[in-house]
């Protein structure tokens, strides 16, 4: 398809000069709207005004200026349709051949503090998404661009074949759709946000772009990519960035992302050890050589071919313990010189640095067949002072600290879910269990002759006294719980009768 005219006006206008430019030369007419021509004028290239082609000027701020038979008639026209050619010969339309638009900065304007909604609104652009969207319609015989990075290749194209193939074409089409498709996603949800219906939107749309492929996906009969939320960059596993090692796979980012959440939740040095989703071993420490050092003996075993999240800069006495073992990756803040030479001799563990801390996009999604939940992420941390203690002992200082580290612990851990430990680091974890009991012997087995004097911390209620039971004959000293069931008072009183310290939060923490 030759290009014999181009309707140039951007908002973004990154590179548009040299396009323009090389356009010219190439013998293109451009035709351009306001602020685009100024810039292209400036530049010593021939621009013809959009009010001179349609013969009626700007007007109301601009608003309107290409909503015009003489635009979109140049845009929609089928070429080869003979009704179109006599239209067009009739009322003396010219064919537009190549349409260069992007839009008003929405996204940018309402990121902005203190915006107003009046200038939220002007930023919506009307006439831009009208060309945009003929254009792409029309990719038989038009070619529509609407993004900067597209430049080089269509003039590469030009100056290879002196016309953009139908393939290209067809392809610029889709992407315009995408754009305008995320526009109008980011002002349907600042609208539902100023209404208040920004978390929970009866319509949702959602703006991914694709950070990679992916070798497989669960397993290796199903295939998978890895998408982003489009411009989040907030702290969070889609923002990390991988340093050394392998492709990451779909399994090492499920659990990337339960390690990264973990030691999310400590304000010390903080280790964990990742298999299949859950905390095989965690431990908080002085430092993050001891941290890591008590989440790998809580179970050697199961470590090995883990995930591996820490929440401080990675040093060398650090490395040097992961580096004996057999580790899939690594997330952490950063990692010092000395500690990166020694985790790099390993060439396929992956190594990912990210930002820590709260995203402001907490929100959980799980999908279903054909439809998804969204709920908050689970950001609860129970506080001293909305703990109950429901027991005639109230846990020792000592028990209280490690109750609180387990509760955080159990957070993580697939429901069914009981946690044991003590010292800072968990001792057992019975994770993922269909009855509670289940769980607890798993854990308590674990946990073995350490299981004395340790603390034991379950995700939600216990519906019978047999968790409490089991937990005292295995020497469990205190026991933090949600609380809730009907039975509560034969679990106060089995932990009374074995002189067990018991808490209530008031708050479960399933986790599916």
């Amino acid at each position: 398809m030759k290009i014999k005219r181009a309707l140039i006006s951007v908002s973004d206008k990154t590179g548009v000069v040299e396009f323009a430019r090389t356009l010219h030369q190439a013998g293109v007419e451009i035709v351009s709207t306001g602020g685009t021509m100024k810039t292209l004028k400036e530049a010593g290239i021939p621009v013809i005004y959009v009010s001179e082609l349609t013969g009626f000027p700007e007007i109301m701020d601009g608003r309107v200026k290409t909503l015009n038979p003489y635009i979109h008639g140049g845009i929609l026209a089928i070429r080869e349709n003979e009704a179109h050619t006599k239209a067009m010969r009739d009322h003396n339309i010219r064919g537009i051949d190549l349409v260069v638009v992007n839009l008003y900065p929405f996204r940018q304007t309402v990121a902005k503090p203190g915006v107003t909604l009046a200038e939220a609104v002007e930023n919506i652009d009307i006439g831009g998404p009208a060309m945009i969207r003929a254009a792409a319609k029309n990719f038989a015989y038009v070619a529509v661009v609407v993004n900067p990075a597209k430049y080089q290749k269509i003039t590469e194209e030009l100056a290879k074949n002196d016309e953009i193939s139908r393939e290209i074409r067809m392809e610029l089409a889709w992407e315009a759709y995408n754009h305008t498709a995320e526009y109008d996603a980011y002002i349907a949800r600042y609208l539902a946000g100023q209404l208040g219906r920004g978390q929970f939107p009866d319509a949702l749309h959602m703006n991914y772009e694709k950070v990679q492929d992916l070798r497989y996906g669960e397993n290796p009969h199903q295939k998978a990519a890895f998408y982003r939320e489009k411009y989040f960059d907030g702290p969070g596993v889609a923002s990390a960035r991988q340093l050394h090692g392998k492709e990451l796979s779909f399994n090492n980012i499920v659990d990337l992302e339960a390690a990264y959440a973990i030691v999310n939740e400590f304000s010390g040095s903080a280790a964990t050890i990742i298999k299949h989703t859950n905390p095989c071993g965690t431990g908080i420490g002085a430092d993050l050589a001891a941290a890591y050092a008590k989440a790998y003996a809580a179970d050697p075993v199961s470590a090995f071919g883990g995930i591996i999240g820490l929440n401080r800069e990675v040093d060398k006495a650090t490395a040097e313990q992961i580096a004996n073992l057999f580790a899939e990756a690594v997330i952490a803040p950063s990692y010092d010189s000395e500690a990166l030479a020694v985790l790099t001799q390993k060439k396929n563990v992956r190594l990912l640095a990210a930002d820590f801390g709260v995203s402001d996009h907490a929100i959980d999604i799980k999908k279903v067949s054909g439809g998804i939940l969204l709920q908050d992420v689970d950001l609860f941390d129970a506080a001293p002072a909305d703990m109950k203690v429901v027991t005639r002992r109230a846990p020792s200082a000592a028990e209280a600290e490690q109750l609180a580290f387990a509760w955080k612990v159990a957070k993580h851990v697939k429901s069914n879910a009981i946690v044991v430990a003590a010292a800072d680091a968990t001792l057992g974890v019975g994770a993922g269990q269909m009855n509670r009991v289940g769980a607890a012997a798993i854990a308590l087995t674990q946990a073995g002759d350490k299981a004395k004097g340790a603390v034991l911390a379950s995700d939600a209620f216990f519906p019978f006294r047999d968790t409490v039971d089991a937990a005292a004959k295995a020497g469990i000293s205190a026991i933090i719980q949600p609380g809730g069931s009907v039975k509560d008072e034969e679990s106060i009183q089995a932990a009374d009768e074995h002189g067990l310290a018991m808490i209530f939060t008031g708050v479960r923490h399933f986790k599916h």
